[in-house]
């Protein structure tokens, strides 16, 4: 597991912590990490994408690492820093995928940057909050619940949530991971959350959580407001993957999703987690979002 990090300026100013890996000479992917995350989540992706001709992009979203704050950003919002990351590193076409949290972020990038992107994967990613068809919160763990009553209260009370709730997070280690995660993780991620994985997880979740909560803060927030695009515009190939049994995403949010994107296609995991889906199908998603 290789690929490096580092701080990169934008023409703009706006400074980015990114993790690069992968081919370096490859056709680009973008992944967006989960929430709370940063731009190593996917660094055990590197080999996989070495030998598949894929560059692997990501980004810490603004808030977390050494990303700085974005105040108020909207999910719509990411799509354009994508495009100012790839027009940095010279590419002008680029696949994308999202994990949870991270999900609405690339279906950004399908709807706002379908000019140059080819393609999406959305990994157990989050639905929009308010639709009079989803549910948001029903089938997630009692964590995710209070933190998302939390954030329609508005950035005070969020705050003295996560104060109060998850400051753990920010000292975890790999063998306290699983225990924190507290009802959020069935027992089949329970079972990945152990050894040098949990220990990368941990490792991310300190990085990504060491200069305070404010990313996590704002992608709650953004969750919860209106994206800023309407998910019936896009047009590129799309797969959703889900595993039946998480208790962070519920599964009625990928089926919500694949319900009102035309070109989406829904990949439903049976027996399988939030963690697990990632940790077990990265093959399948990576033959799926490249046609392999």
């Amino acid at each position: 597991m290789t690929g490096t990090t580092q701080n990169l300026t934008l023409s703009n100013g706006r400074i980015i912590d990114l993790y690069l890996g992968g081919d370096p000479n490859g056709h680009p992917l973008v992944m967006h990490h989960g929430t709370p995350s940063d731009s190593t989540t996917f660094a055990d992706w590197h080999e996989d994408c070495a030998a598949r001709h894929i560059r692997l992009i990501c980004m810490s979203r603004p808030g977390y690492a050494g990303s700085p704050r974005m105040a108020g950003r909207s999910v719509a919002d990411i799509a354009a820093l994508t495009a100012e990351l790839l027009d940095h590193l010279g590419h002008t076409e680029f696949h994308t995928a999202g994990w949870s949290g991270g999900g609405p972020h690339a279906l950004a990038c399908a709807a706002l940057q379908a000019d140059r992107c080819r393609g999406a994967a959305i990994l157990a990613g989050v639905g929009p909050y308010g639709e009079p068809d989803l549910d948001f919160l029903a089938g997630m763990g009692p964590e995710n619940i209070e933190e998302f009553n939390a954030s329609l209260q508005g950035e005070a009370t969020l705050r003295a949530w996560k104060e109060a709730n998850v400051q753990s997070f920010r000292t975890v280690t790999g063998p306290e991971l699983a225990a924190a995660f507290g009802g959020l993780v069935p027992p089949i991620d329970q079972a990945e959350l152990t050894g040098p994985y949990a220990e990368a997880m941990a490792t991310e979740m300190r990085r990504a959580l060491s200069g305070g909560f404010d990313g996590w803060i704002d992608d709650d927030l953004a969750f919860i407001r209106p994206w800023g695009f309407d998910l019936a515009t896009i047009t590129i190939p799309t797969s959703i993957w889900q595993g039946d049994l998480d208790l962070m995403v519920p599964h009625q949010h990928a089926t919500w999703l694949a319900a009102h994107i035309t070109a989406a296609q829904l990949h439903m995991v049976p027996g399988h987690g939030h963690i697990s889906l990632v940790t077990r199908y990265r093959s399948n998603i990576l033959n799926t979002l490249f046609g392999a």
